[in-house]
């Protein structure tokens, strides 16, 4: 099924050239039909490589999907036009009176840095406490995994030694729903200089380990009373996004 996206956002031209099935909001608009209402916030650099790689992975639901691209206002990006910005992207002020079924919070390139010592913080987490009460379920990638546990659970994070980097196998450690169709055994990238502690995570009783690493720790864990999936990696990563950010 669809997803609904501007027909001048970047990634529809190149979802639409791998026959990914888009619609824009005029022909949505003749659909009988109530599409999933998704939020992502976006708080990568490159935004419109994230955020296409983001929107082919929902383009595999079975459901009609329509999309917020959510940026925050008490940062500056200087990788992505602010053009881009707001042509295409809503701040947390516009969409705070909303309802979503689902809400997407990414990593981003800040790991190094205290949580609280980050310039938007605190904007994040009045996001953080709107998931609670205004959204159905909420997935936390890479940095906002570690964000989020440390945010909701007090949960901190340790650096490496040497960066986290490359694809690594994961095991299914908790057969729940979410994880219906995967392997036993898949693989996922990782890049990141920090993580998270195991027994940190098994301390909190409301936090279930889905999915796990030797290598590179915990992938997913759940809460299933607030709706929060929170994992360590990125599933939606291109196959030369890695190498890519290697080169860089």
């Amino acid at each position: 099924m669809p997803i609904l996206i501007p027909k001048d956002l970047p990634a529809y031209d190149i979802l639409e050239k791998e026959n990914i099935f888009l619609m824009n909001e005029n022909r949505a608009n003749t659909q009988d039909i109530r599409p999933l209402k998704i939020g992502l916030v976006n708080l990568m650099p490159k935004k419109i490589e994230t955020e296409t790689q983001l929107l082919r992975m929902l383009a595999n639901t079975p459901l009609q999907v329509d999309i917020d691209l959510i940026t925050l206002e008490s940062h500056e990006s200087k990788n992505t036009k602010k053009e881009h910005l707001l042509k295409f992207y809503k701040t947390f002020s516009e969409i705070k009176n909303n309802k979503y079924d689902g809400m997407i919070i990414t990593g981003a390139p800040v790991e190094n840095i205290p949580f609280e010592e980050v310039d938007y913080w605190s904007e994040l987490t009045e996001i953080f406490d709107f998931c609670k009460t205004n959204v159905h379920s909420t997935m936390f990638i890479c940095w906002a995994f570690q964000a989020g546990l440390y945010y909701y659970y007090k949960i901190p994070k340790y650096p490496l030694e040497e960066k986290l980097f490359g694809v690594f196998e994961h095991d299914i450690v908790n057969h729940k729903s979410i994880v219906r169709g995967f392997d036993d055994e898949f693989f996922i990238p990782h890049s990141r200089h920090t993580t998270t502690k195991v027994q940190d995570i098994q301390n909190i009783e409301e936090l279930d380990i889905i999915a796990i690493s030797q290598e590179a720790g915990v992938y997913m864990c759940v809460c299933e009373k607030n709706g929060f999936v929170f994992v360590s990696g990125h599933a939606e990563y291109d196959r030369y996004t890695l190498d890519s950010e290697y080169k860089r």
